[in-house]
C-alpha cells in the first residue's frame, strides 16, 4: 500500500481533510509536523506521496504561506528533492500551494518564476466555482479529468492571496510544456490566464488555490440532490485527483 505523509505547522487547517483524501485514494497516512521533519527528515525519505495542506499556516504573517515555505526551503528541500526524483507525488493546496511556489518547487523550471498574490478584488472569497481542465497537461493528479462533464467539474475556493501572477513568457511556457493543470472557467481573482493550477515538468507536484479534498462525496457538490444518479455512478472529481497519485505511486513504485 503506497503511503502518504501530509506536513502540518502552526495555523494549517486542512491537514485532518487532506490526510482523508489520501486514505480514501488507498494510501495509508500519517501526519508530520514541520519542526520534527527539520529537525528528522527521514519520513519523507519513506513517502510515496507527500501534501502541504491548507490553511493560514504561522497567522499568513508577512504573507501567505511565507514562514511555513522559510522553514521548509531551509530544512527539506534536499529530502524532498529526492522524493522528486524517486518518483514520489506531491500537491499543495490554498496555503499549501503558496508554499511550492515560494520554495521554487513550483513551476520546477530554472530560473522561471510565478507568484501568488492578492486577489484583485481585495477581498477573501469562499466560493464553489467552475473548473476547466486541461486535456493536454502532463498533471498525473489531473489525468483524465478533462473528460468530466461540466456541471460536476467545480471546486470550493477559500482564499485571500490567491491570484496566480506570471510574465507572459512565463505563462506561455507553462501552456507549452502541459505544466498548466486546470483554469477557472470565470475570472474569479485576476490570475492570469485563469489559471488555477500547475504542475512540475515532472507531472508529479501539484499545486492547486481550489480544494479537492473537500469534495470527495457528492453531497458536498452545491447542487447534488438535483445531480443525476448516472453522474454520482462515478466518483467526484476531487477523490479522482488522489486516486490519480495513489495509481501513479502505485505503478511505478515510489522508493
Amino acid at each position: 500500500m503506497p503511503t502518504a505523509l501530509v506536513i502540518r505547522t502552526a495555523g494549517t487547517n486542512c491537514d485532518a481533510e487532506l490526510a482523508r483524501a489520501f486514505e480514501l485514494a488507498g494510501a495509508q497516512t500519517r501526519l508530520a509536523h514541520l519542526e520534527a521533519l527539520v529537525t528528522d527528515p527521514s519520513p519523507i525519505d519513506k513517502a510515496d506521496l507527500i501534501g502541504f495542506p491548507g490553511g493560514f499556516s504561522y497567522g499568513d504573517d508577512v504573507a501567505s504561506g511565507r514562514i511555513f515555505a522559510m522553514h521548509t526551503r531551509l530544512g527539506l528541500m534536499d529530502s524532498l528533492r529526492g522524493a522528486i526524483d524517486r518518483g514520489a507525488c506531491i500537491i499543495g493546496i490554498c496555503n499549501g500551494f503558496q508554499v511550492l511556489v515560494q520554495t521554487g518547487l513550483l513551476p520546477g523550471i530554472e530560473e522561471k518564476r510565478v507568484a501568488l498574490t492578492v486577489n484583485a478584488g481585495g477581498s477573501f472569497i469562499s466560493d464553489w466555482c467552475g473548473i476547466d481542465f486541461e486535456g493536454s497537461s502532463k498533471c498525473v493528479w489531473t489525468r483524465g479529468l478533462a473528460e468530466e462533464a461540466e456541471e460536476t467539474n467545480v471546486l470550493p475556493i477559500a482564499h485571500g492571496e490567491g491570484c496566480f501572477v506570471a510574465d507572459g513568457a512565463t505563462a506561455k511556457l507553462l501552456g507549452q510544456n502541459g505544466q498548466v493543470a486546470l483554469r477557472y472557467r470565470d475570472d474569479v481573482n485576476g490570475s492570469v490566464d485563469r489559471i488555477a493550477g500547475i504542475c512540475d515538468p515532472t507531472g508529479r507536484v501539484f499545486g492547486l488555490m481550489p480544494h479537492p479534498e473537500r469534495y470527495l462525496e457528492w453531497n458536498r457538490h452545491p447542487s447534488w440532490t438535483r445531480l443525476s444518479a448516472q453522474t454520482k455512478s462515478r466518483e467526484p472529481i476531487g477523490l479522482l485527483m488522489f486516486k490519480n497519485a495513489v495509481e501513479a505511486v502505485s505503478s511505478v513504485g515510489a522508493r
